[in-house]
């Protein structure tokens, strides 16, 4: 069965679906790396979306990192989003977002990052995510390990067909 999107979330109906595509990362504690991409967002016919997201190593197929959450939209052009990592990280946004038909920019600032006793820590992070059309891009920075706000992840994934 089909359910229906919740109409608080129509705004956004546009980033739903499955995208592919890969990206690049780097910070100054790593090795720069390259990257593919699986983002799934979806719906429960609830007043949020759903969002899953995989990496996995570009040059070997290892997985790399993973992420799940949801989009919650708070009136008007208010958003919040809860993210949790298996690396023991989890991620509070607050934000706005602006969409029309065929486009949609959404940035999201960290109002809270907790970590578990053994994770990496993370002071801040900073989400941009912009779609247009069939192409989902995003760039993401981090304040982490000591270090201020800089760029961490950039990518280009495609929609897929269903």
């Amino acid at each position: 069965m089909q359910l229906t999107l919740h109409e608080a979330c129509e705004p956004l109906a546009l980033i739903l679906g499955e995208w592919r595509g890969a990206g690049s990362g780097h910070y100054p504690t790593i090795e720069d790396f390259e990257y593919t991409e699986e983002v799934i967002i979806g719906h429960s016919g609830k007043p949020f979306l759903t969002y899953g997201q995989k990496t996995k190593n570009a040059a070997n197929g290892e997985p790399l990192h993973s992420e799940q959450g949801f989009l919650r939209l708070i009136g008007g052009v208010r958003l919040e989003l809860v993210l949790a990592q298996p690396s023991g990280i989890v991620e509070i946004h607050e934000g706005s977002f602006a969409s029309n038909e065929s486009a949609c920019v959404i940035n999201l600032e960290s109002i809270r990052v907790g970590t578990t006793p053994t994770a990496k820590s993370v002071q801040r992070v900073h989400r941009l995510l912009r779609v247009e059309g069939d192409t989902l891009t995003y760039d993401v920075s981090m304040a982490a390990i000591g270090l201020s706000m800089q760029h961490h992840l950039a990518a280009t994934l495609k929609r897929e067909e269903k």
